[in-house]
């Protein structure tokens, strides 16, 4: 009974090191992610798209080509990004495509792959906002000015916050209204949508996330009228594909697939339908990622 207890237990952890002995008996490689993450990943006409999306589409060529296996095929599945992380971790999904900031509390659970993009985190408030609120979250409080940390603490307490729900950014606000004693609310929402929503109908002062997807949002909503991303970036995330911890062979399979992308300057026009053609600074970022 003990021995059998011990294999129950490992049983993630052999499922998460089987993904390419896993794809090649079922022909098909599950893939995961976030419906409502675009430009990274979304569900449109029923299809996944986005660019995440399209980057593990190349990893499913790369499959078919190196490995052997030109019947595979992709099976795109939309969840919520604790699902996909449990999934990949006990061996039911592959890979899980979207924007996942990879963080150390994650890496307990499953893996990352070379980083496919630099978040910058940002803030959408309202366009009537206070002007006392806006110049604080611009950062134009000076920090080496007398009782700056006071200053901010009083401009941001009791202020309505929100937050995607189970994101990076919730931790780091937490974190950063604890450091600056501010006592305000911090939500967690479930979407975009409904974060926006909320500011919309003056229930919140302010929406912290990617600067990006924040921009995306207000433009394809047509919001972008009446709330208003500020120019501030509060610090910035390399994202990348999550997959399962200790699987060395299909994690540089992945790798290589996305260092050709970079290396051979491939990457570019999958970047540019996403963000615009990429600046010198995503360039950068693109050789500095490259593996050889």
């Amino acid at each position: 009974m003990k021995r059998l207890l011990v294999c129950l237990a490992l049983l993630p952890l052999l499922a998460g090191a089987q993904t390419l002995e896993r794809v090649r008996a079922s022909q098909q490689l599950n893939i995961g992610y976030l419906a409502e993450l675009a430009p990274f990943s979304a569900t449109q006409d029923g299809q996944a798209k986005g660019y995440a999306i399209e980057l593990c589409q190349q990893v499913v060529e790369h499959v078919r080509r190196e490995q052997g296996l030109e019947h595979v095929q992709a099976r795109f599945q939309p969840m919520g990004l604790e699902e996909g992380l449990a999934a990949v971790h006990q061996g039911s999904l592959d890979l899980f495509c979207s924007a996942t900031v990879e963080t150390l509390e994650r890496r307990r659970q499953v893996s990352f792959s070379l980083p496919i993009y630099t978040a910058g985190r940002g803030v959408v408030v309202s366009r009537e906002a206070p002007p006392s609120l806006v110049q604080l979250l611009n950062g134009e409080v000076v920090p080496n000015a007398p009782q700056w940390r006071a200053n901010i603490a009083r401009g941001l307490s009791n202020r309505r916050f929100l937050v995607l729900a189970g994101s990076s950014t919730e931790q780091w606000a937490r974190d950063r209204m604890r450091e600056l004693k501010v006592i305000a609310s911090l939500r967690p929402v479930k979407n975009l949508q409904e974060g926006m929503q909320l500011l919309v109908e003056g229930q919140a002062d302010a929406f912290f996330s990617d600067r990006v997807l924040l921009h995306n949002w207000l433009t394809s909503s047509g919001l972008d009228q009446r709330l208003q991303v500020l120019d501030r970036v509060f610090d910035l995330e390399p994202v990348g594909l999550v997959l399962a911890r200790d699987d060395e062979d299909f994690r540089l399979l992945v790798d290589s697939t996305l260092s050709e992308l970079y290396r051979s300057g491939q990457i570019e026009p999958i970047y540019s339908r996403y963000f615009g053609a990429p600046t010198e600074r995503v360039r950068l970022m693109f050789r500095a990622n490259t593996l050889h």
